[in-house]
């Protein structure tokens, strides 16, 4: 059974939160330890993606198809950031540094997005299931 929407966004907070930590520990460690903690991300990432198309899967037909766009645009974002990888092994200089941050801010940003829009699907959700009670009482 999925977990309450309440417990899936606590879930979200604290990986926002360990993703703050991570950040700013990685601003005061040595290069090897920070591509480390690449490796774990990135790890945890790839994690995430495979639970996401799981649980998609494990949905019937009707859902998989609303939700085809969204996995769509996990393998994209996936394939980006792979592709982002790859291109910093091969350029390190100031300006792939200042692109890189400027490319985690929009990555940020989509996932504040992407909480906002989980956020009014939670919201959604809980008013139909109000909804539906009066519904069930009338």
């Amino acid at each position: 059974m999925a977990k309450p929407l309440s417990q899936q966004l606590a879930d979200l907070s604290v990986r926002a939160k360990n993703a703050e930590d991570v950040v700013a520990a990685a601003d005061k460690e040595a290069h090897d330890k920070i591509e480390s903690r690449k490796e774990q991300a990135r790890a945890a990432a790839a994690k995430a993606t495979e639970k996401v198309k799981q649980e998609i899967k494990s949905v019937g037909d009707t859902a998989v198809r609303n939700w085809t766009a969204v996995r769509a645009k996990i393998d994209a974002d996936m394939d980006g950031l792979k592709a982002g990888v790859a291109r910093a092994k091969h350029d390190l200089d100031v300006r792939h540094a200042e692109r890189l941050a400027w490319e985690a801010g929009v990555a940020i940003d989509y996932a504040i997005a992407s909480v906002e829009q989980a956020k009014l699907a939670v919201l959604d959700a809980v008013s139909s299931r109000v909804e539906a009670e009066k519904a069930k009482v009338s």
